[in-house]
């Protein structure tokens, strides 16, 4: 059985590899370039461009299932276009590849972000409105866009499933991410601040887990959110406090209050893609954070977030482990 993942390189794609080889799976590592996050894995590794339909054939050829994670995240807008190109043609590129090979099965790792944060009160579940409004940040407007783009080629015949995570944290993260970074300076005391706002965070390994479960057991054409714990920034400080003995920022801004500083923030987050500014994009994810609904997965794929302290304490056992952090 030959499993494809795309995006293989990055966060959630080298926890979902090393899940699938601890399975007995042969896996064929598919990206655009092939990140430390693979390192001495026994994986067959392909270079793929989701925007070029002529790469992914023989990356996908001979596949039974396809596990589709190659995205753009961004918390800075799309000043070039690039975000909505790879979330939306990427997508519709390796949905149609897959389907003109004949794979087995896809599941689509999309995110929490294709639904419409703003009106969801006071839940969100499946049913939920996406994020298609104009005035949505453009990272949210691609996720519901792309799986869009899917479930047309779904129409069509392909057998395909839609997970979707919250904010993803965890261990492995060896870029490390956006929020690895905000853990990394928590425990430097390189934070001068928080904003009082929050998001629903699941852990990486939960979120891995999930998608292998979505493959043998998730409806075609159906979506499933993947929630973990919400949890406010002032809180994940706290805990990650508790973890590294490193007191957290005195200061915590009102989201009003920090909404004043994004036009300068934005431009320095473009710049530089520093992980610790706030930008209108991140601002409006803590502002707009409703309770996430874990039931359908849940019932359907046994999706039962293990506890946020646990996640916070192997990030940083990981981090010191790898050499990224001392004295924790």
């Amino acid at each position: 059985m030959i499993t494809v993942v795309t995006g293989a390189s990055g966060f959630l794609g080298g926890v979902l590899v090393r899940d699938l080889l601890a399975r007995g799976h042969r896996v064929r590592a598919a990206d655009i370039r092939r990140g430390p996050s693979l390192e001495g894995l026994g994986v067959e590794f392909v270079t793929v461009d989701v925007l070029n339909s002529a790469s992914l054939q023989p990356a996908l050829d001979g596949a039974d299932v396809v596990y589709h994670l190659a995205a753009m995240i961004s918390v800075t807008g799309d000043p070039t276009g690039r975000v909505r190109s790879v979330n939306v043609d990427g997508v519709r590129n390796v949905a149609e590849t897959a389907l003109a090979v004949g794979v087995g099965r896809l599941v689509h790792c999309s995110s929490v972000h294709a639904y419409d944060l703003e009106t969801t009160e006071p839940l969100i579940d499946e049913t939920s409105a996406r994020a298609t409004r104009p005035g949505l940040p453009a990272y949210d407007r691609s996720k519901a866009a792309g799986e869009a783009a899917l479930q047309e080629v779904v129409k069509r015949g392909l057998d395909a499933v839609v997970v979707n995570p919250t904010g993803v944290i965890g261990p492995y993260d060896f870029a490390p991410s956006r929020m690895g970074h905000v853990f990394l300076a928590l425990a430097q005391s390189r934070l001068p601040a928080l904003v009082n706002g929050g998001f629903d965070w699941v852990d990486v390994r939960d979120v891995a887990s999930a998608l292998m479960t979505a493959e043998q057991r998730g409806r075609s054409g159906e979506s499933y959110l993947l929630p973990g714990h919400h949890v406010s920034l002032p809180d994940l400080s706290s805990v990650a406090q508790d973890v590294t003995g490193v007191p957290g920022p005195t200061i915590t801004l009102p989201i009003g209050l920090a909404r004043l500083a994004t036009p300068l923030t934005n431009v320095i987050g473009r710049r530089t893609a520093s992980p610790l500014w706030f930008t209108t994009e991140s601002l409006h994810a803590l502002r707009f954070s409703p309770p996430v609904s874990g039931g359908k997965a849940a019932a359907a794929l046994g999706h039962h977030p293990r506890p946020f302290d646990e996640t916070v304490h192997d990030i940083y056992r990981w981090f010191t482990d790898e050499g990224m952090l001392s004295g924790v």
